[in-house]
């Protein structure tokens, strides 16, 4: 999985609402039918090294940072993001996930819920910054409703191949 963006899409807003130039090509389609790989998920302890090993095996650029009590969702680790870091020596490969993980903020920012049930025209909505001002997104983690459970993780790039199969 990938989270490169090509550009293939420009939005606007009209009245004040979110305009997709894709909304048509959806036609009622959900997250559900991007088929989202599974989260793959790490913990805060884990080193690095197995984070990376993980990401490669798997190709995957993001792996969500999850709680070894509960299996709460505490944040992500991002591996182009990740490599960066290690290249520049500000983390090495023997320290733990929490020192590099993104946290997700719990207070004074709404959390937008993407289910698999979520519209394809409201996940583009997310990618392209349009909910609640909250700037461009790379990836949404796919939960139940109640956010309880980490299904699956969606990419820009997805939801433009899954176009790219229905034109």
């Amino acid at each position: 999985m990938a989270t490169k963006t090509s550009g293939a899409a420009t939005n606007g807003t009209v009245n004040g609402n979110f305009q997709s130039i894709w909304a048509d090509k959806y036609r009622g389609a959900t997250v559900e039918d991007l088929d989202p790989p599974p989260a793959l998920s790490v913990k805060p302890s884990d080193p690095i090294s197995h984070a990376l090993m993980s990401a490669y095996e798997r190709d995957y650029t993001h792996l969500t940072v999850i709680s070894h009590e509960n299996r709460a969702l505490l944040g992500y680790i991002s591996i182009p993001r990740l490599q960066q870091l290690l290249r520049e020596g500000k983390v090495h490969d023997t320290d733990l996930v929490e020192a590099a993980m993104l946290k997700f903020r719990r207070r004074g920012a709404r959390y937008k819920v993407i289910t698999m049930e979520t519209p394809l025209e409201e996940l583009e909505q997310f990618f392209e910054g349009g909910v609640d001002g909250s700037g461009q997104q790379e990836f949404a983690v796919v939960t139940d409703a109640s956010r309880k459970f980490v299904l699956g993780v969606a990419t820009k790039q997805d939801l433009e191949t899954f176009l790219k199969r229905r034109a």
